[in-house]
């Protein structure tokens, strides 16, 4: 039997949590729509497939068995018929779901999400998140001025990471001094090399809870005007006639502060890597900063995201890609086998700082396009811009560096560089 027949997925084998690069390549190759008996689950691997799957917005497909699962959960039942609909009160759901548009009510019922999501998302509309460019601009120069005079720093978490959780910080108005305890409880509550692979959201969700609700009950006790716009829009947000208690408006802001703060520090410090590995795209970048540093984050996001997966589960039976799909099975669309479909982008292998890119998944699609698209295409182009317009030399060390396996999140938790030359 040759190695394709014999071929299994499993995304929670010590393989794939390893280096699913190469599965991936089979999996778009020769079985674009796999089903595992074992999860019951069918995975989607092809771009225009996981495309196509997205832009549904019937109602057939639902997060109420979450977004991402840990193995366990995934084989706490197999196909049972119709899946229980999702719950109409969306706080009781919420701790289950980080989805890459945020927390989900339920698509069974779209109107109260939407009402949930505008209550929270002023803060991450365009023109809110442009006035945060100075903000965040300092926060980078600060770190830099600090790091630079060390020589060798941590690319993710002491440049990247500090920036992304000081932001979220300034967003929620928790104090900026917690920024690095955001950050290491955010990591730590996201670890999924644990002997249960996958993503605790629970516990995510408990050591987030210790810094926003407290924001919350003094925000409350004082009065509020509006002018902190997600905590203000969720207390002024009534649930089907209800004010929501300050653990409900901490539930929802939690999706914000992990969203905000686990993911973009992994794509840009790999980013850098990328253009130190290519050193002619790096001296293209070099020419014009400020407009090339927002070009070749498009390209990180799509070469370099670290989020492997989501998945939905079937309330209807139903057919994809040509499979037919029963209540209760669930679909997986692999995002970073999508990413790299040579049917989509051409030499999709190659990070190619100024690729054409005309349609992008990394933040999601349809209702659950990603709340905060605009400050992390911000925020990715000021953490590169202030880097590279301070570092004209570094190397980089990624044989140093630690990629912890996953099930679910595959990046730099940590990478090393080291300055040769600054200003």
């Amino acid at each position: 039997m040759s190695a394709i027949e014999d071929f299994t997925y499993d995304p929670f084998s010590p393989e794939m949590m390893r280096d699913p690069a190469p599965s991936y390549r089979v999996l778009r190759d020769r079985f674009p729509v796999y089903y595992s008996e074992r999860y019951d689950t069918f995975y989607l691997s092809r771009f225009a497939d996981v495309w196509d799957f997205l832009s549904r917005s019937d109602g057939t497909f639902s997060t109420c068995d979450s977004t991402t699962l840990v193995d366990p959960q995934l084989m706490r039942h197999h196909n049972q018929g119709t899946p229980p609909p999702p719950p109409l009160d969306p706080f009781n759901h919420l701790v289950h779901d980080v989805s890459p548009g945020g927390a989900d009510g339920g698509d069974g019922d779209q109107t109260l999400y939407e009402e949930v999501r505008q209550a929270h998302g002023r803060p991450m509309r365009p023109k809110h998140v442009n006035s945060l460019e100075s903000f965040i601009r300092g926060v980078a120069r600060e770190r830099l001025d600090a790091l630079l005079a060390r020589g060798e720093f941590d690319l993710t978490q002491e440049y990247g990471g500090i920036v992304s959780a000081s932001t979220m910080c300034h967003i929620l108005h928790v104090p900026l001094e917690r920024a690095p305890d955001v950050l290491a409880a955010i990591n730590g509550a996201t670890r999924t090399d644990s002997p249960e692979p996958g993503l605790d959201l629970t516990g995510v969700f408990e050591t987030c809870a210790d810094f926003i609700e407290p924001v919350v009950t003094r925000r409350r006790q004082t009065g509020w005007d509006g002018s902190w716009p997600a905590i203000d829009g969720m207390l002024d947000y009534r649930m089907r006639g209800r004010e929501l208690t300050d653990r409900e408006v901490a539930i929802n802001l939690f999706c914000l502060l992990v969203g905000g703060t686990e993911t973009l520090p992994k794509i840009v410090a790999h980013g850098l890597l990328e253009l130190w590995r290519h050193p002619d795209q790096l001296a293209a970048v070099r020419v014009d900063l400020p407009r090339n540093c927002g070009i070749a984050i498009n390209e990180m996001f799509r070469y370099c995201g670290p989020a492997q997966w989501f998945s939905r589960t079937a309330l209807v039976d139903t057919e994809l890609a040509g499979q037919a799909v029963k209540a209760g099975q669930r679909v997986t669309y692999l995002l970073q086998s999508a990413a790299r479909d040579e049917r989509e982008y051409p030499d999709a292998d190659a990070f190619i700082w100024d690729r054409p890119i005309d349609r992008q998944l990394a933040f999601g699609l349809g209702q659950h396009y990603c709340i905060g698209v605009h400050l992390a295409k911000l925020e990715g182009r000021i953490l590169l811009e202030e880097f590279l317009s301070r570092v004209s030399e570094y190397e980089c060390f990624p044989e140093r560096s630690l990629r912890r396996p996953s099930s679910f999140q595959i990046g730099f938790n940590t990478l090393p560089v080291a300055i040769k030359e600054h200003s």
